[in-house]
């Protein structure tokens, strides 16, 4: 997969994966992993960067827990977040339309 596809989409996935339940980084990493079957990993150099631009944005905000003895900084969505996620969802089905419509039958073809 081309790893430029993945950067206009990065907070669309973050503010997804994170829209239902707080996580840690480990654990978004392997959600975009396995929801996206295998074909989106996101490496720590994009997914950090991503989610400290999110908590600027004031769109998610992190607190610590201690977890087994070891403490994770866990991130959770805001209501400027899930705004943001709704708008986001919004343009990406309006942009993945027009794509689909570009490509129409040829979409399937190698």
């Amino acid at each position: 997969m081309d790893p430029t596809l993945i950067s206009g989409t990065l907070e669309l996935m973050i503010l997804e994966v994170l829209a239902n339940s707080p996580s840690y980084g480990y654990e978004i990493t392997q959600s975009v992993k396995i929801r996206s079957g295998e074909r989106f990993l996101l490496k720590e150099g994009s997914l950090y960067p991503g989610l400290h631009r999110l908590e600027r944005k004031k769109m998610l905000e992190s607190f610590w827990q201690q977890v087994e003895g070891r403490k994770r900084k866990y991130y959770r969505i805001t209501a400027l977040g899930q705004k943001e996620l709704a708008q986001k969802r919004k343009t990406w089905s309006e942009f993945s339309a027009g794509i689909q419509g570009i490509l129409g039958a040829n979409c399937g073809l190698a």
